[in-house]
């Protein structure tokens, strides 16, 4: 069974490079379930039940979300009516949405777990506390079980797969948009991925215009981020796991830009 698992989708040009390669990706790797961080994807600061709506359309089973989740303030109104999209489950008790869902393609299901990191960004609730909790209920229902680690720091992301090996399917780290060249499968099965990158425009700084990223390093002044403009690129990596153990066999990076073009 395999994975297909899209980064961070930065704006309009992440949603279009995914809506003109989505169908071909699903044609060469013949993905048993996709999932997308859309947590970018509206003006790349959250996501809309729209832009929601178009990704599931073009064949996305789940989105995962991050620290972004509420920039939209539309997404309080239809969070806890999507089942298909999570957010962060290490957000405090009481907050909209869910960090757990469950995808059933055939004969298969793929739980597909959100957390974040807490270093360098907001002190949420314990990641790794979290996923015991959630882990233990999935393993009850699936041995297939995904990890979208929303998070800043490398050891972050490390320390949460290796605290994870043998029990979950893989663990992927979304966030910072740059996509690492350190896929693994750890010793007791778990596929790892410190960063799967992004979806959006390959000229700007993590997909944003960079003369105002440029001008706030050199002022430290507040600046306004608005999303780049020109070539996009799209990150992704396939995962194939072992249904009969949940465990990873093979992970493969996807990198689409001007310079690793896309061959079928």
């Amino acid at each position: 069974m395999k994975l297909l698992f899209i980064g961070d989708i930065m704006g309009a040009p992440g949603r279009e490079i995914v809506k003109q390669y989505l169908p071909l990706l699903k044609r060469k790797y013949q993905p048993t379930f996709i999932v997308a961080n859309g947590e970018n994807a509206a003006h790349g600061r959250g996501i809309t039940e729209k832009i929601a709506k178009e990704l599931f359309d073009s064949g996305v089973h789940a989105i995962t979300l991050g620290n972004h989740t509420w920039d939209q303030r539309e997404i309080f109104d239809f969070l806890d009516d999507e089942p298909r999209m999570i957010r962060p489950a290490n957000f405090p008790e009481g907050a909209p949405g869910k960090g757990i869902t469950y995808i059933k393609q055939g004969e298969g299901e793929l739980a597909v777990i959100n957390l974040q990191g807490r270093t360098f960004l907001p002190p949420l609730d314990c990641p790794f506390q979290k996923a015991d909790e959630l882990v233990e209920q999935a393993r009850k229902r699936t041995k297939l079980i995904f990890v979208d680690f929303h998070a800043e720091a490398t050891s972050e992301k490390q320390a949460l797969a290796w605290y994870l090996d043998g029990r979950v399917s893989a663990v992927v780290g979304t966030h910072t948009h740059v996509q690492t060249a350190d896929e693994r499968i750890l010793p007791q099965g778990t596929g790892f991925l410190c960063d799967v990158g992004m979806c959006g425009p390959s000229h700007g700084i993590l997909g944003m215009e960079r003369q105002a990223v440029i001008g706030k390093f050199l002022s430290q002044l507040p600046a306004r981020f608005e999303v780049a403009t020109g070539p996009a690129e799209l990150h992704a990596v396939v995962i194939t796991f072992d249904k009969s153990t949940g465990n990873a066999k093979k992970m493969e990076r996807v990198r689409i830009d001007s310079d690793h073009l896309f061959m079928e």
